[in-house]
């Protein structure tokens, strides 16, 4: 394995695939790093005490040559360092978002299926155990809530928001409504960079599903959840604390949807049931999503299996984050913010 680019991101796919290798040598090593910039390259290759280029051409013609690779560079960068990669023969996982725009994403897809190589997209939280606890409990999912806050970073600032925070929630709610888009309303704005810092999206479904997102970069709290109603069922996922909390409808008689929504609500916040609800907190055996996410990586690379977070995947998720980006300006031309 090598990383690609070793800033907040990379460091991390660092540590991970170093732990991977102390448990596991027989099975995987991490042989060298890329990194353009010359200081933090020398102070990541004296940390880290590996081998540490200036490019991804450099990196393969070198003796360090790797099987597979994380690109972990900035988002408009993506296409350009994975196009290199795959062309040599090199497996990859792209940290998410896919790619800049969907030209880029939809070469990078081409170039995986024309040299068969395995290519995956690096939404995380689809491997956070308390997702995959969700997944095994849809049943016709109809009204999602999502809210994904974050205190400001000077990270992350060659995209707006809804590329570097909300399209985790997009990801996982595509998969959840497993339905086409039918409508898109946004609005955003700046608050302390240039692009978009918060945005508020609803989206509507053609199986009738709706889903509101909220993504902040400057809020004064970190909030990760994501809300949704089923036929008699309320779910309450906790990303950040690998949580799900479940109300069922036990004696709904009486009860109008809005009075059924609040007996919820109060029923989560409070943790005890009102009546008519059962409430209960479904066990999860908690795991770190980026290590489940590169060790599935390997696992893809080893027997040449398709990701579970497919490039299609990655694909429809930006397009519909681009989408929203096209409703928010369209609605700023409109109004003038």
């Amino acid at each position: 394995m090598a990383v690609i680019g070793v800033g907040a991101f990379g460091r991390n796919h660092v540590r991970v695939y170093r732990e991977l290798e102390a448990a596991h040598p027989q099975l995987v090593q991490l042989v060298a790093i890329v990194e353009s910039d010359a200081i933090a390259r020398d102070a990541a290759a004296a940390r880290l005490n590996l081998p540490a280029y200036p490019s991804v051409e450099a990196l393969l013609v070198s003796p360090h040559r790797p099987h597979a690779a994380s690109i972990c560079v900035p988002t408009i960068h993506h296409a350009f360092v994975a196009e290199v990669l795959l062309r040599n023969g090199i497996d990859v996982l792209i940290e998410k978002p896919f790619a800049n725009n969907l030209a880029d994403a939809e070469r990078i897809l081409a170039l995986a299926h024309a040299n068969n190589r395995i290519l995956q997209i690096g939404h995380l939280e689809r491997y956070n155990p308390a997702v995959a606890a969700t997944i095994e409990r849809l049943n016709r999912p109809m009204f999602f809530e999502a809210h994904r806050l974050s205190i400001f970073t000077p990270r992350s600032l060659d995209v707006d928001v809804v590329l570097d925070l909300m399209i985790h929630d997009l990801d996982i709610v595509l998969t959840l409504t497993n339905s086409p888009v039918r409508d898109v309303r946004a609005v955003g704005l700046p608050i302390l960079s240039r692009k978009v810092d918060i945005a508020n999206v609803r989206i509507e479904f053609n199986s009738g599903c709706v889903a509101n997102f909220t993504a902040s970069r400057v809020s004064t709290e970190r909030v990760r959840k994501l809300r949704f109603f089923q036929p008699h069922q309320y779910l309450s996922l906790d990303f950040a604390r690998q949580d799900l909390l479940m109300i069922d409808v036990t004696a709904a008689a009486g009860l109008d949807p809005a009075q059924l929504a609040a007996a919820a609500n109060a029923a989560a916040l409070s943790g005890h049931p009102s009546p008519g609800l059962s409430l209960r907190k479904v066990p999860i055996e908690p795991g770190e999503p980026l290590r489940l996410e590169l060790a599935a990586f390997l696992e893809a690379v080893r027997t040449r299996t398709q990701p579970v977070v497919t490039v299609e995947d990655g694909r429809a998720a930006l397009a519909l984050a681009l989408e929203i980006n096209a409703a928010i300006a369209s609605h700023a031309q409109r109004t003038g913010l």
